[in-house]
Parts: structure tokens; C-alpha cells; sequence
């Protein structure tokens, strides 16, 4: 992935003897290079349509693993008492669960993707560098997970 590369080009260039400074990744009207911080929280939404996501978690992370993943767009549903019906999960049936991930495991999804020959697409924000969009597309349709609300804590 680009930021892997920018990384390890950045990191090569702050390891040289060469007495000039490095230039900065938003100096070439890239993002800054970002580094995961050990605790933050973001909104993650999944799917590719902004009007109709297929689903919406609150994420915290803590010494750099998901610490507490909340669904922010399911409404409980409960069934009738004579009903023998499965609703599906807990919150009913309002689009499949996932597992939420850190934010570099967002990039190491998108990065492992890309060496597996998926077209994929990645969205940086321009103050930190923090992924804010990824799309990737194996063939059959692209699936989207948007970041929202980063906050470092």
C-alpha cells in the first residue's frame, strides 16, 4: 500500500547520513504519514451507498486492539410471545454483524488486498494522515468502510 511505502521511505530517509532534511509526505500534496496511537475511537461505516449504510459501530481502541465495538444503527426487535419465528441476531435482522478493526488493520486489509490483485482505493485524511475511506473490489463489487469521528484519547 502507498502508506507502507511512504513509511518505509520515510523511515530510509530519516536513517540517511544526508545532512538535508527528508521531505514531508504533505509537502509532496500527500497526506502526512500517520501512526496508530495506542488508544482512539472512531465511527466506522460499512458500504459503499453514504444514504443506505449496511451498518454503522462505534469503536474504541485501547493499547492498540478493539477494546469496545457498539452498532450505532440497529433497533432492537422483539418478537411476539406466540411467535416462532427467527428474527435473526439480537438486534434483528438489519444487515450482517462484523468485527470492527483497529485503523491499521484497515490499512493492512487494504495493502493485502492490493497484492492480491483487488482494485482498491484509499482515502487519507489531510491533518494526520488517518485512513478515512477504503473500497476494495475483488471482482464483484466494491466493499466500502468509511471512518468518522477519529478521536485520539
Amino acid at each position: 500500500m502507498a502508506v507502507t511505502s511512504a513509511l518505509v521511505a520515510l523511515a530510509a530517509g530519516c536513517t540517511s547520513s544526508d545532512p538535508s532534511p527528508a521531505p514531508t509526505a504533505s509537502a509532496a500534496g500527500s497526506p502526512p504519514a500517520w501512526t496508530e496511537p495506542g488508544s482512539y475511537s472512531y465511527v466506522l461505516t460499512r458500504g459503499c451507498d453514504d444514504a443506505k449504510p449496511l451498518g454503522r459501530y462505534q469503536v474504541t481502541v485501547a493499547a492498540g486492539a478493539v477494546s469496545a465495538t457498539d452498532r450505532l444503527d440497529a433497533s432492537s426487535v422483539t418478537p411476539s410471545a406466540n411467535s416462532d419465528e427467527d428474527l435473526g441476531p439480537v438486534t434483528g435482522d438489519t444487515g450482517e454483524e462484523i468485527e470492527a478493526f483497529t485503523l491499521k488493520e484497515l490499512i493492512e486489509m487494504a495493502q493485502t488486498a492490493t497484492d492480491d490483485g483487488a482494485e482498491v482505493s484509499t482515502t487519507y485524511d489531510t491533518s494526520d494522515g488517518h485512513p478515512t475511506r477504503v473500497s476494495i473490489d475483488v471482482g464483484d463489487g466494491p466493499e466500502c468502510w468509511n471512518v468518522a469521528d477519529y478521536k485520539v484519547s
